[in-house]
């Protein structure tokens, strides 16, 4: 069953959605990592222990690779669907 122009661009219209909010949420991401890394080095200075404060920050590095990586996809389905629409 083929799907019509109008069903395409609804489509590309979502995805480029869930491309900005994926975008929004990879650099507010960051920004948490960064504040987290401030505050491990704030405990450091006070000569606390910082293990778990290390450990937040390389767990929220490693989600956010994640993040990265499913926003590649949903930039490749803009892009699927965008020639689509471009073609129909």
């Amino acid at each position: 069953m083929a799907i019509s122009l109008a069903e395409r661009t609804a489509q590309l219209d979502a995805e480029q959605r869930l491309l900005v909010k994926a975008d929004q949420h990879i650099e507010e991401g960051w920004q948490r990592s960064r504040d987290q890394e401030d505050r491990a080095r704030e405990l450091l200075a006070g000569r606390h222990d910082t293990h778990e404060a290390e450990r937040l920050v390389s767990v929220l590095k490693q989600t956010l690779v994640e993040w990265e990586r499913h926003r590649v996809l949903i930039a490749q389905r803009v892009a699927y669907f965008r020639q689509e629409v471009d073609a129909g």
